[in-house]
Parts: C-alpha cells; structure tokens; sequence
C-alpha cells in the first residue's frame, strides 16, 4: 500500500495513550476518594525504596495560545502566584498524610502548565522546597520544568538548579513570525539561544526542544526553518508532536480555521520531512514523536528496554506511584487513576475543606493492567510479548491482521513487533489493543486525529 493509501486509511480520531483506559473511557461511576487512598498507599508500600514521582501543574499564563490544549488560567495578575503555592503545600500536605508520614522517597518532579515560569523565582523556591521538606531525594532524582523562552530569566534557571533541577523544556512550537502570530505564542531565535546559553553555562545537563507540525499556514519551508535553526542550537533531545486540532474541546483554538491547517498526506509530509532533518543531525528516534541524542538519558534508556510513557509524555524512569498536585492533575498508582477538579476556584474551595480536590477517576481491573501493558510495551519498546491464555489475545491479532497486511506490523506467534513504517502509526496500532475504546462509538468526537 503507497503512502497516501496508508495516510488516507489511518488518518482517524485516535488516543495519544499516555494512559490506558484513557481518561473519556474512565469509569467515574465505580471510583471512590478512600479507594483511591487505599490504592494510593498500598502502592507505595510496595515500592518505597523506587521512590515516587509528582507532577506539579501551574496553570498561569500571561496570554492564551491558540494552539494550546492545556488546562490554564490566563491572566497578567501575579497576585495569583502566592494562594496557588500554598494550596499546592497543602494538596501535597495531604497526600503525605495517607502515605503515614513514612520516608518518602522522590525520584522526579515535573513542573508543568500553563507556564511555570509565569511564576516569581522566589515562588517556585517556595514551592519546591515545601516538596521537599521532610522527604529523601534518591540518587538517581531526576527534576525537570517546562519554560516560556520569551518570559525565563537567569533567576529562573539558577534557583531552580540550586534545588537540583537538572532539566528543562522549551516550548518553541514554531519560529515563522506568520505561524506564531496565528497560534499567538511569540518568541525568537535569540530568546532561545539566551534560555540555551543561560542554561548550559549554569549546568542543566538536558534540554528538551518542543516543536509541533500541523500548526496553521505551516509548509515544508516554514518546517525546515524551523528545525534548521533548532537543530543549530544543538538541545539534547526534541519532541516533535503533531497538533491536536479538537476545537470542540478546546474553543481558544478558533483564531483560525480547518482551511488553514495542513492535514493528511499534506501534514505527514512534514512530519517526514522534519524527523528525517533531526535524524540525519544524529538524533534516535525514541518512541513516538520523541527524539534523543545518543548520549541522553532518554535514549539510552530506550536502548536498555527502560522507557516509560505517562502523562507527562515519554520518560527515562518508572514510578509506580507519580501524584499529581494543583488543578487537573492526573495521579498514578499504577492500578488506579485520579484527576483534579480543572478550575482554580473550585481547587480552592476543596483544598480549604481539607479535601482532596479529586473530582474523577479509574479503579483498573486485572483485564485493564495487561491492557496497559501491552499498550505500554508497544509505545516504549515497539513490541509486545501476549500473555498466554489472556481472554482478548485472539480478538486483538484479529484486530492486527489489517494492520500486518499493511506492513505496519509484524506478527510472530505470540509476538507483535512494529515496523519501520508503523512507527508513524503507534497511535493506530495501539488502538487494536484497545478494547474499551473498541467498544465504543464515540471516539470521532474525543480524540485529535492520528496524523
């Protein structure tokens, strides 16, 4: 099959899988906050020595991205900063409270948004030496922040380094001045490399390029601009995502219009073009969308079969337990799932109740874990290894057998391996694994198209 049959075949609605179930296929009904803190607490006691993981949102940001499908808060008030961090401290409070004041163990924090660096350097010290207070960094911690290059000071990169922040993220999406003034992100070539140069010479040790392909009046030259002048500053890993046009979901993304976005075979082909420019620099292909150095931890961590997929996207370490703090955060506890209330008020008013701001959630069955699984396996390492006699293996390599047809996968037994050419097609291959998704009709109105 050519490549316009496959793109024209498989361009559907589908899931990113940062998790499985996905979050529209949770089943809220059965979910309750003490099984969720039962859940919590039994996880880590199985692995305190792993350590846990915390995600920490910081909705904030001066103005919208059009682009944009996070949950944030926009405004250029930055009285908000202070009553935000102390919910946070009293959120994490909580949590620290069910897991019985024992020797908490943190291997990763993640700063997210919204825009973290919306925040005064002060704050966010504030913020992460509270997290820290009373708990054990392990020696493999890895702590890491989002930025706005437009709007990180030097300040920024120091304090949060001082307090072991390691790595950082850049949301650059594009750099054509006609582009960002459509998704309304603005920021230059120079105030990257300054972010770069700031960084570098500080000690941050990775930093990870955000790039999208999709965006409005994008074209193979604006995308070779772009990834010409990222690739020159050399960051240590890219994530070249593909934009997730649901404006149904996400109203902020009608400054323009279908008209002016290429999609199909049209928007492939920069995806094509830009992974073939990052690889021919000396970047590996890491899972999807995601590229490395060989020298960065991501990258040897897929080499060494360790990879993780979470909400926070691909990660170079597993935590069975990652709490998630502030509002619409999503918790983990591997045989569970929690997410906070999505409005700064309502957070507010639980957190002062001392209750946990959890407003949904999924209890997984023993069904749903082998699920997630081979979900897991396939997104980290390309492949899968199905576990005798488990009820759904039949259906699934009937599911497969289309997608083997097309070259997209390789079936050997009880062994599905991707191939070369279904790797640009992860989404689509995991949607054959996906029973609860299977089940239902409603995807075409809950999920971004597959390319």
């Amino acid at each position: 099959m050519s490549k316009t049959e496959l793109v024209a075949k498989y361009n559907v609605a589908a899931p990113r899988y940062t998790s499985y179930p996905t979050v529209p296929f949770w089943e809220n009904e059965a979910f309750g906050t003490e099984e969720w803190k039962k859940r919590i607490y039994e996880t880590f006691m199985q692995s305190a020595e792993e350590g846990i993981s915390i995600y920490v949102h910081l909705p904030f940001c001066e103005s919208l991205c059009t682009y944009c499908g996070c949950n944030t808060r926009i405004t250029k008030n930055h009285a908000v900063e202070t009553p935000y961090i102390e919910r946070l401290l009293k959120e994490w409070e909580m949590y620290s409270v069910i897991l019985g004041q024992h020797d908490i163990r943190i291997r990763e924090i993640h700063f997210g948004g919204g825009t973290p660096t919306f925040f005064d350097p002060s704050n966010l010290q504030r913020l992460v030496m509270g997290l820290l207070e009373g708990a054990t960094i392990v020696d493999d911690a890895s702590f890491s922040f989002e930025a706005h290059p437009a709007n990180t000071q030097k300040e920024h990169l120091q304090v949060l380094y001082d307090l072991g922040f390691k790595r950082l993220s850049l949301g650059i999406q594009d750099f054509d001045e006609h582009v960002q003034y459509l998704i309304n992100r603005h920021q230059t070539v120079e105030d990257v490399e300054r972010v770069m140069n700031e960084a570098r010479e500080i000690g941050y040790t990775s930093i990870n390029f955000d790039l999208i392909y999709g965006l409005p009046l994008q074209t193979q030259h604006t995308v070779r601009d772009t990834i010409e002048k990222s690739l020159a500053m050399s960051p240590d890993r890219i994530s070249f995502y593909s934009y997730a046009h649901v404006p149904w979901i996400k109203p902020g993304q009608r400054r323009f219009t279908e008209h002016d976005l290429p999609v199909g075979e049209e928007k492939l082909a920069l995806y094509v073009l830009g992974k073939q420019m990052i690889e021919a620099e000396g970047y590996k292909d890491v899972g999807m969308d995601h590229f490395a150095k060989e020298d960065d931890e991501l990258f040897v961590a897929s080499k060494e079969g360790r990879l993780h997929r979470n909400f926070m996207g691909y990660a170079d370490r597993y935590t069975p337990l990652l709490i998630g703090l502030g509002v619409s955060s999503i918790s983990d506890a591997w045989t569970a799932f929690a997410q906070n209330v999505k409005t700064v008020e309502k957070y507010y008013e639980l957190i002062d109740a001392g209750e946990l701001p959890v407003v949904k959630g999924h209890l997984l069955t023993a069904e749903d874990v082998v699920l997630r699984r081979y979900i897991l396996d396939m997104m980290c390492k390309g492949k899968v290894t199905l576990l005798r006699d488990f009820q759904w293996n039949n259906v699934i390599l009937e599911r497969l057998q289309a997608l083997e047809s097309d070259g997209l996968v390789e079936i050997k037994d009880e062994n599905i391996l991707v191939t070369t050419i279904g790797k640009s097609f992860l989404r689509n291959i995991c949607m054959a694994f996906d029973q609860r998704l299977q089940l239902s009709k409603e995807q075409e109105q809950l999920f971004s198209q597959a390319i």
